[in-house]
């Protein structure tokens, strides 16, 4: 089966998107980004790869054995990627720990890295046999590092294996497990989850059916904030406006106005009927009020960037927050939690802050006008999608305002339809 692919390398994230010859989209794939981008562009189109195989075999074990088993053995290939990142952090941890922890500390914070590590295993474990399918981040290191610190509190102990010691351990090896290039794809896992779920020969059958399929890739187009470091050659590599453009014109035909908020930069953009970039507008010189802000207030709240929005929304009254700026927000976070803010209602503040700022940059850019299509990582957030309606009803009045469940991946889907493009030309 021939298909294009298009990338998009982003300051936070990295997203693939696979399409058919046909446009229609076969798989999708999301990862961290990373300082080494050929990594992080790999493993985004093999996540890709992953979702398209995973939806080639749909049909048929849905079929043969019901919807419920295939997304049993999803579940159970995940849980086998999982337990191969949770495997590859306890070595790398066991290694730091001989390197860099004194001596008379190291058997305590072996304990403690075990019994932490074996307990994030057995919650992995209870998660997939209750079916769990609760919403949590996409990534392992969210994931692991939200239950790690959680349980380090547990294990910690003053005199020998702090909480800091623990989490430094965790910080000091995470990023190099997301930068090991360990076997996380369709054939190494599959097998393993065929296994753990007890598959009926049927269903076994359509496994080997999938497996058989070749795609092969006929063109691909990268894009993002760091598009000029993808392995890609120039004349293959497309503009964030562009991408976003043409995906979000994808996702909604009627779409006009579009507004990126990535973990870089916010976009404004306008279009016309076929998804070409008519003028924009861009955040200039800093990454303030963009995922990166997020972020780093995320990390001062010792949170999941994930848990932001559903945070914010439990706010009662909004703080007015006076700067975006990410090399200040530590500081204007503490100073209003020392005054007595609620966290909550900071966070409300925060959004709207930040929703005030792309709202000029719409303004700038031509207005919002029917229809208008919000993407970006910033898209699945809660409060930021709260405030953009609250902040669009108060300046333009009623307006259609699309939001897909995959807004993330959109630059990526503009760029595998720039690549559809250049296989039928």
């Amino acid at each position: 089966m021939n298909c294009v692919v298009g990338i998009d390398l982003g300051s936070t994230t990295t997203k693939a998107v696979v399409l058919d010859g046909d446009g229609k989209i076969l798989g999708r794939g999301i990862t961290n980004s990373r300082s080494n981008y050929d990594l992080a562009a790999r493993v985004a189109q093999e996540e890709a790869f992953i979702s398209a195989r995973f939806g080639l075999l749909r049909k048929a074990v849905e079929a043969s054995a019901g919807s419920a088993v295939h997304e049993r053995l999803l579940r159970a290939f995940r849980l086998s990627q999982t337990l191969a990142q949770l495997d590859c952090l306890g070595e790398y941890v066991a290694a730091e720990i001989d390197r860099s922890v004194d001596a008379s500390l190291r058997a305590a914070a072996r304990a403690g890295v075990d019994f932490i590590l074996t307990s994030i295993r057995r919650e992995e474990e209870e998660r997939f046999a209750a079916a769990d399918t609760s919403a949590r981040s996409d990534f392992f290191r969210d994931a692991a590092g939200s239950a790690f610190m959680r349980l380090a509190e547990q294990a910690a102990d003053p005199v020998g294996a702090s909480f800091d010691l623990l989490v430094g351990l965790y910080d000091a090896c995470i990023i190099r497990v997301e930068n090991e290039p360990l076997e996380l794809g369709f054939e190494h896992h599959i097998a393993s989850a065929v296994e753990r779920i007890g598959s009926p020969p049927e269903v076994r059958t359509a496994v080997e059916s999938t497996r058989a399929t070749a795609l092969e890739v006929t063109g691909t187009v990268g894009t993002g904030y760091g598009r000029a470091r993808l392995p890609f050659p120039k004349e293959m590599i497309r503009s964030e406006i562009l991408c976003h453009g043409l995906g979000a014109h994808a996702l909604f035909p009627d779409t006009r106005t579009v507004l990126d908020i990535g973990g870089q930069d916010t976009k404004a953009i306008q279009v016309d009927g076929e998804g070409i970039v008519t003028s924009f507008q861009m955040n200039d010189r800093c990454a303030a009020g963009c995922g990166r802000y997020l972020g780093y207030i995320a990390d001062e709240m010792n949170i999941g960037l994930h848990e932001l929005g559903p945070l914010a929304e439990a706010s009662t009254r909004q703080v007015r927050i006076n700067s975006t700026c990410t090399v200040f927000a530590g500081a204007e976070l503490r100073e209003r939690l020392s005054l007595g803010e609620a966290r909550e209602d900071i966070l409300a503040g925060l959004h709207r802050a930040i929703i005030l700022r792309a709202m000029s940059l719409l303004a700038r850019s031509g207005g919002i006008r029917e229809e208008f299509t919000f993407t970006g990582g910033v898209a699945r957030n809660p409060a930021a999608v709260k405030a953009l309606r609250q902040l669009c009803q108060e300046t333009y009045g009623e307006r259609t305002l699309n939001i897909s469940a995959d807004s993330i991946y959109t630059g990526a889907l503009g760029g595998a339809l720039f690549a559809l493009r250049e296989t039928r030309s």
